[in-house]
């Protein structure tokens, strides 16, 4: 190598390890498919008795407020797209269209 070469290799990083590549096997641990679909549902069910479940109070305000919401915006947007609608044909007829 000559002495330019050494400079520069001696100036860069070194080369990070090579990533370990599996052989695109995935399998988690611990049996065959039955067991494993056994030990999610477990799994699945202890976490359902974990999840903190709104009172039927708490659906009942928010069910409220989303249909008062989208009542709203549609009224909304149902008025903004006839008033562009009002303003686009008097345009069009004013122009001479």
């Amino acid at each position: 190598m000559s002495d330019d070469e050494n400079e520069i290799s001696e100036s860069l990083p070194e080369r990070a390890p090579a990533a370990r590549r599996d052989s695109g096997k995935a399998r988690p641990h611990g049996g065959g498919f039955i067991q494993r679909t056994t030990q999610f549902l477990r799994d699945t069910r202890a976490e359902m008795r974990r999840v903190s479940w709104p009172t039927a109070n708490e659906v009942k305000n928010t069910t409220i407020i989303t249909l008062i919401a989208v009542v709203f915006f549609a009224v909304y947007l149902f008025s903004v797209d006839r008033i562009w609608a009002f303003l686009i044909e008097h345009l069009r007829t004013w122009l001479g269209g």
